[in-house]
């Protein structure tokens, strides 16, 4: 099979590739958020899609960032990487086990591609929709055997909290964020303690879920282009984008892509930064100081 590049491959594509020895490793990359009290590595013991490996957010991360998950670096990425067995000519497919169909999978999608590696794809519907169409999960892992990967980071896809500083001036960029709706305005509380809920000045709220069918499957790419439309981002235009720790926020990352808008960058520290640094009037919020 040759290697593909595709941001989104079928339940049925996969299954089939799952037949044929080639050149493909497959990543459970689920990661809830701790309140949830979920522990992702554990229910990836007890099922999984047969042959696949565990990719954890939070030890393929800069351990020395204060921060959540932040991204590693290129030697950090690269052993991690090929410890799971995955190569330069390998094409990886990622997923999750949310019920959303899609929570952390696009993050994991978005980070091979910014250390450089575009054979990724992301299997649309996850675990749930395999599942549902009775495709088999096995509790059997063989620990893969470990390759050469080299990775080369693209720090333009990557913004930094000054970068967002300075663009709330320069409006260099448009600033989407992938929160939901409540806490974007300030009303519902954030997940993380310490820290309140509310928006950078001049942000986008488009929530993560808006671009999932309630199927869990990625929107068509008409409906994505009309949701983007709708909230007044202009897709020939630089995109940043952004959520709590910059999980959620890859998948505008995704949607933009797969209409034909592949650069969009990320702000890596996301609103857990933003809070803990910025100075009052660039915390936005309806309901300021109620959630602490």
């Amino acid at each position: 099979m040759a290697l593909q590049s595709r941001a989104l491959v079928s339940s049925k594509w996969l299954a089939d590739a799952l037949k044929i020895q080639g050149k493909m490793r497959i990543l459970d990359t689920s990661w809830y958020l701790p309140k949830l009290r979920r522990t992702a590595k554990s229910e990836f013991k007890k099922r999984h899609i047969p042959g696949a490996a565990f990719f954890d957010i939070d030890q393929c991360c800069d351990k020395t960032s204060p921060l959540d998950h932040m991204l590693p670096s290129e030697r950090f990425f690269s052993d991690y990487v090929g410890n799971l067995g995955i190569g330069r000519d390998t094409h990886v497919v990622v997923y999750d086990a949310s019920e959303f169909g899609a929570f952390s999978a696009p993050r994991v999608w978005w980070m091979f591609r910014v250390f450089g590696h575009s054979a990724v794809s992301l299997l649309n519907g996850g675990l749930r929709n395999w599942e549902l169409e009775g495709r088999p999960v096995s509790d059997k892992y063989a620990r893969p055997t470990p390759t050469e990967f080299k990775a080369s980071l693209n720090h333009s896809w990557i913004k930094t909290y000054e970068d967002i500083l300075d663009n709330i001036e320069t409006k260099t960029f448009q600033l989407v964020d992938a929160r939901p709706r409540g806490r974007f305005r300030g009303l519902d509380p954030e997940p993380r303690d310490n820290t309140e809920p509310g928006h950078i000045p001049g942000s986008i709220s488009i929530p993560f879920h808006s671009f999932l069918a309630s199927s869990g499957h990625i929107l068509p790419r008409e409906q994505l282009q009309a949701l983007f439309a709708q909230a007044g981002v202009d897709l020939s235009r630089p995109i940043c984008v952004l959520c709590g720790s910059a999980v959620t926020a890859c998948h505008v990352a995704l949607a933009a892509h797969e209409c034909g808008h592949p650069g969009v960058s990320v702000y890596d520290g996301g609103w857990s930064e933003w809070y803990t640094r910025a100075v009052p009037e660039h915390v936005i919020s309806e309901g300021r100081g109620k959630h602490l």
